[in-house]
């Protein structure tokens, strides 16, 4: 018997029509977050054994740890995909391998620390999903979108593209994040802002345009940046 519950919106990531929205799996955005994970982990002292990726995409965040992290660690990524799970096999090396399958679907070993990078926004019954992932790691490191703004709730258009070309059904601030990891029984270690709008290269003029005024008012009020301007996520260490 299946652990999860049926979930009708993983087939957009199945049949293709999720990676004709973004044929890239994001690779581009890989290294920078691989770098914010081992930023949270050297801040923590965490030294895990094993390490395992929810939702790895194309596999380019383990890739990175994999060649950046101790010999004795070993890296596992599962994805659901068929199309991201064939560019992860071209990442497949020593300690670093990969599944074409859900891990609440069968049984998997336990990992010191799960990652889950910008995925539980794309599942049905999120809270579900994340109270099962408890039962296979000992420590979880969450990067989540704050889709939701002043700027996103007034202009309204953002909220339905999210939806639309990158498949997010949930939307959160940086409370309600944090609330919903406390409400599926996790707790809260420490967390961050990261920030892919001034961080990354802008994607379009206006991106670039709102640098400025995003880092000037991050500065002075971090969260209020956040709630106003948006396009902020938080990197979250839970237990």
């Amino acid at each position: 018997m299946s652990l999860t519950p049926p979930d009708t919106h993983k087939s957009i990531y199945e049949d293709g029509t999720y990676l004709a929205s973004n044929p890239t799996w994001h690779m581009e955005d890989s290294v920078w977050k691989a770098q914010r994970i081992l930023a949270m982990m050297t801040k923590n002292q965490l030294t895990p054994s094993s390490i395992c990726e929810i939702g790895c995409g194309a596999g380019e965040v383990l890739s990175w740890l994999h060649d950046h992290l101790p010999g004795h660690t070993r890296f596992t990524g599962y994805e659901i995909a068929p199309e991201a799970y064939a560019e992860c096999t071209k990442r497949a090396k020593d300690r670093l391998e990969y599944f074409l399958m859900d891990p609440l679907n069968g049984n998997v070993p336990r990992s010191d620390l799960l990652l889950l990078i910008d995925v539980f926004e794309h599942v049905e019954d999120y809270m579900g999903f994340l109270r099962r992932l408890r039962m296979i790691g000992r420590h979880a490191i969450f990067h989540i979108p704050l889709d939701l703004s002043a700027q996103t709730v007034f202009r309204a258009d953002p909220l339905i593209e999210q939806r639309r070309q990158l498949g997010h059904l949930h939307y959160f601030t940086k409370d309600t994040a944090l609330a919903t990891l406390r409400d599926t029984g996790y707790e809260i270690i420490d967390w961050f802002y990261t920030s892919g709008a001034t961080e990354l290269p802008a994607r379009s003029l206006k991106s670039g345009l709102l640098r400025i005024p995003r880092k000037a008012l991050f500065r002075w009020r971090s969260d209020l940046a956040a709630r106003l301007l948006g396009r902020y996520s938080i990197m979250v260490l839970a237990g």
